[in-house]
């Protein structure tokens, strides 16, 4: 590198950095925009049901294609009313005078939220609930044959064993959906279990994988096999993590909506998928997308929370990841209350690869996936990536700007790169992968990577030797290289190691609460495996494969789009016990018996080992036994929604058009308090702008679904030191089954004031049965 090279890749560093720290002040980000001159038209109710609606829907959608026979791309009417069109900025401030539309947005661009984790979660589940630890596995998990999860994802690849419809019966009579044809997907790609498959042209891109439900990236194929995969035994990802795999409810049927392509989401194609499942018959829809952390849309223009609302109100559970943008607090995403939103976390199982050193072979336990070829004793050569730098390089080590250290491919020298084993720091934000194929592409024969946050994640390396270590475990190695004139090491490929503790821990990319808009109610809800999780795979991908060796039909990889399906697995476990319940009871039961101890029996931690909070896993991490006997649960209502929105400051003329079962008299109240939010019948509670200096008070009803006609169940509070709480009453004497009954919650303090946030739970207990709801108390 030159001086003039020099100074201009120090001039873009400092343009990068004032850019990131003017960033730091915007408390919001621009939501992304598919750029595609499209724009969302949304009506509110479906017009179908009421002819006045339903022409004014047919007026404007005319006036649309006036002159313009190609505008519109999606028409919306099952579901909800509205289109997506290509409009011009003119026109959609037009449009959007319009009485009966509610709101007119660009097109936004979501993005991708990216066997063992069942029987992990039995485990936990059989250390509270579990009379019978002993039993089949799939005992609990194997019922719901007419309960249909709908995928809004990548697509799916059909011909993978974890779809096979064996033993299965006829396809629920309630189901019309459809199984929609592609140069690479016909209708006998459908069966018994993979019932339908339907895509959203993507006009930009005319390649046949881009208009078919077929899955071209993996990504939809995984998250329909955890969330309903059938059971396939001798699975593993070339002979790691051998077992069976099997999804969350292995019985149930899947249908998978292709809205996603390799450049993003398309939120007019979210909408038309939500639309056709409403019509279809789906009972649980499942979403591993979302925005970016910090640029969450106003619910009037985030087809995600639209098409949710319609959803729910017609009866379907919504289940969405909460984003990989952690652990920054305020980074959640999917947080309208109505959304199921799930957290991720790790589970039993480690992906270990060792790096071994010195004449001695000291070894220092790493993550990573890799089939090292290497030898198992210390012989190859070792250098630091500083060692590398080239002679024109940037010679302050301490700078931010010295990037050799960081295998920077720029300022490596590939002739000291060549034939060693490299060590690469990690303080330039780039991925593992970026460093490995650095230190590949510069001649290296492995990498040994110091990153302390993704330590606790595998990242798949492939043949390529590359492990990941902590800083602590680094000081050996870093101590060893310094001190000897030539040192030496290997890596080792890979092992499965099971049983590893603690476990489950919240991951560290899991995006955290509060939510942005709605730090009232606590988000995210819920947490479930997303670390390592091994599942179904497209039969066509060879980048990560081990040389010679075929695709494999299954890959591990994490991100809450893995832990979002096992919730939905769960939820259609649920449903198909319950199929009377309402998504909101579901939701509750699911929340309520979640567990918040790990298989060391101490409270779960995040990744950097303080005890988790609300704010990190919702209500805990999810069993899959406790769901199916809650006691009580927490029913939100459509009404309880809209009144959400009230108080959220929508127009009462927009909310009325959301629905077309609102009460003719519905209004918004007159006055309310900042309390009125806390009051929605949730199974948690949130507590904000509290002082100590009055009491807050919240009031939340539930319902007894144990099943015994008298029934009485007492609160036992755990609160925070500071912190004085009350139930009234504290005990709920129910005389007959599903008979409702209301409790309020007082909070006070001695303490002004209180520290930011405080936490704690309420936990109603009958013996035989309990409902545990978390607060959170905030200054």
């Amino acid at each position: 590198m030159d001086c003039s090279m020099k100074g201009i890749w120090m001039l873009l560093s400092l343009v990068c950095f004032l850019f990131l720290v003017s960033s730091l002040g915007e408390t919001k980000a621009a939501y992304p925009t598919a750029n595609n001159g499209l724009y969302i038209v949304y009506m509110g109710a479906a017009a179908s049901s009421n002819g006045s609606l339903r022409i004014q829907h047919a007026q404007l959608l005319r006036s649309v294609l006036r002159g313009k026979p190609n505008a519109v791309v999606h028409t919306y009417k099952n579901g909800f009313s509205g289109f997506a069109a290509r409009l011009s900025e003119a026109e959609a401030n037009s449009i959007a005078k319009n009485p009966r539309v509610v709101s007119v947005f660009p097109d936004p661009l979501l993005k991708l939220h990216t066997t063992h984790s069942w029987d992990f979660l039995k485990y936990q589940t059989a250390l509270k609930v579990d009379s019978n630890p002993n039993s089949d596995s799939n005992s609990s998990i194997s019922q719901g044959s007419d309960t249909i999860i709908g995928i809004l994802d990548t697509g799916i690849w059909p011909e993978s064993e974890s779809f096979t419809d064996k033993g299965m019966g006829p396809v629920p009579s309630r189901w019309k959906g459809k199984c929609m044809e592609a140069a690479d997907f016909t209708s006998s790609n459908c069966n018994r279990k993979l019932i339908g498959a339907r895509f959203y042209n993507q006009e930009e891109n005319k390649a046949v994988h881009q208009n078919s439900a077929r899955d071209a990236i993996g990504h939809g194929t995984h998250v329909a096999s955890t969330a309903g995969g059938s059971t396939v035994e001798g699975a593993s990802y070339y002979g790691l993590a051998e077992g069976t795999a099997k999804g969350g409810s292995p019985a149930s049927r899947i249908a998978m909506y292709r809205v996603c392509s390799d450049v993003g989401c398309r939120g007019s194609a979210i909408l038309a998928a939500f639309d056709d499942a409403i019509a279809d018959g789906v009972d649980v829809l499942s979403l591993s997308l979302g925005a970016p952390a910090m640029a969450e849309p106003d619910f009037s223009s985030d087809p995600i929370a639209l098409g949710a609302f319609h959803a729910v109100e017609r009866g379907i559970l919504v289940v969405c990841s909460a984003g990989n943008d952690g652990p920054t607090q305020g980074t959640v995403s999917n947080v309208a209350p109505w959304i199921f939103t799930v957290a991720a976390s790790t589970m039993d199982r480690d992906f270990e690869s060792d790096v071994v050193f010195g004449s001695n072979n000291k070894v220092i336990k790493g993550e990573g996936i890799n089939f090292s070829p290497l030898k198992n004793s210390a012989e190859y050569p070792l250098i630091h990536a500083k060692a590398t730098k080239t002679s024109d390089g940037d010679e302050d080590e301490a700078s931010s700007l010295d990037m050799s250290r960081n295998c920077d491919e720029i300022q490596m020298d590939k002739d000291k790169v060549k034939g060693k084993i490299v060590i690469c720091d990690s303080d330039d934000g780039y991925r593992p992968y970026d460093k490995r194929d650095a230190v590949k592409n510069m001649g290296g024969i492995g990498a040994v990577i110091i990153d302390t946050l993704t330590r606790s994640v595998a990242e798949n390396f492939g043949g390529f030797p590359t492990t990941v270590i902590s800083s602590k475990d680094a000081q050996d190695i870093l101590s060893y290289w310094n001190s000897t004139s030539k040192p030496v090491a290997t890596i080792l490929p890979t092992v499965a190691i099971t049983k590893y503790k603690p476990a489950p821990v919240i991951a560290y990319f899991s995006s955290r609460g509060p939510a942005f808009t709605t730090n009232k109610i606590i988000k995210p809800d819920i947490a479930a495996p997303g670390v390592n999780i091994l599942a179904a795979w497209i039969g066509n991908d060879t980048e990560e494969a081990p040389e010679g060796k075929q695709p494999s039909p299954f890959n591990v990889i994490s991100g809450t789009s893995m832990s979002c399906p096992h919730v939905s697995g769960i939820a259609a476990t649920v449903k198909s016990q319950y199929p009377t319940w309402s998504p909101s009871a579901i939701r509750s039961a699911i929340m309520t018996s979640a567990t918040h101890t790990n298989n060391l029996g101490a409270p779960i931690t995040t990744d950097s080992g303080s005890i988790a909070t609300p704010h990190d896993y919702g209500a805990g991490e999810v069993t899959t036994q406790g769901p199916l006997q809650p006691g009580l649960v927490y029913e939100t209502s459509t009404i309880d929604y809209l009144y959400f929105l009230c108080y959220s400051r929508y127009e009462l003329s927009d909310i009325k058009k959301l629905s077309n079962t609102i009460p003719s008299n519905f209004t918004c109240p007159k006055e309310w308090s900042d309390d009125a939010i806390s009051n929605i019948n949730y199974p948690s509670i949130a507590i904000s702008n509290f002082d100590g200096k009055q009491s807050k008070n919240v009031t939340r009803t539930v319902t007894n679904v144990s099943g015994d006609e008298k029934a009485v169940f007492m609160a036992t509070m755990d609160a925070p030191s500071g912190l004085d709480v009350k139930v009234i009453p504290d005990k709920l004497a129910f005389t007959k089954n599903n008979q409702k009954l209301s409790y309020q919650v007082v909070f006070s303090s001695a303490v002004s004031p209180i520290n930011s946030h405080v936490y704690g739970s309420i936990t109603w207990t009958n013996g035989k049965f309990s409902a545990r709801s978390p607060f959170v108390v905030s200054k």
